[in-house]
């Protein structure tokens, strides 16, 4: 069953004031796997996510827009967090391209091919009174992966097509994980899944399925 896959990140002697220079640099490793350097959207929830955004933007960056520069990391950060309030959530979107498998009309039936697909990662910065301080449990930052699919896509049968790139979207996780370890100073990390099944394992076990 596919399952919720997120990275908690923890800083050291963490000050509030200091959580948009921190979404900054998590956001700027991102870009730096991703290839993928503007947000495509920003929310500000307040006290709980079962509160309306108080502030959302949704970025055009494409021919359509004659001035993007909205949208760069700093900017987009810098507009979210203007008023910074200790129980609200900071949001922001922003896409990288995974392999994903398809099917398609070939001489024996359908097909399966491989190509890559924009997924969305949501990136969100907690504030100390937010949901009850949550944040102690889901760290100062929390990267929202989306589902696990991508990297174990349990319903599918892997040749060693599929399997190559299955391992090369696991590569892009690993690589992002490791570079914010890397350049962002945190204290811990954590990755993690909803139904708390390491991840690892169930990687490890897909893998040794292998036809």
């Amino acid at each position: 069953m596919a399952d919720q896959l997120y990275l908690s990140l923890w800083f050291p002697n963490f000050r509030f004031e200091a959580l948009p220079a921190a979404l900054v640099s998590v956001l700027r490793q991102f870009a730096l796997i991703s290839k993928e350097s503007r947000v495509t959207a920003a929310s500000v929830y307040p006290i709980g996510f079962t509160e309306s955004p108080t502030y959302q933007r949704i970025y055009v960056n494409d021919k359509r827009s004659e001035d993007t520069s909205d949208s760069t990391i700093e900017n987009a950060v810098a507009e979210a967090t203007e008023q910074l309030h200790e129980d609200m959530a900071y949001e922001f979107e922003m896409q990288w391209r995974l392999w994903a498998p398809g099917l398609v009309d070939g001489d024996d039936g359908l097909e399966t091919t491989w190509t890559l697909e924009p997924a969305t990662v949501r990136i969100f910065g907690f504030g100390p009174e937010f949901d009850d301080a949550s944040f102690e449990q889901n760290g100062h930052i929390r990267v929202d992966f989306g589902l696990d699919t991508p990297w174990v896509l349990e319903d599918a049968e892997l040749d060693e097509l599929a399997t190559k790139h299955i391992q090369q979207n696991i590569e892009m996780l690993l690589a992002f994980t490791l570079s914010v370890e890397k350049h962002c100073n945190i204290s811990s990390r954590l990755l993690w899944t909803e139904s708390g099944e390491p991840l690892a394992e169930k990687l490890i076990a897909r893998l040794q399925r292998l036809n």
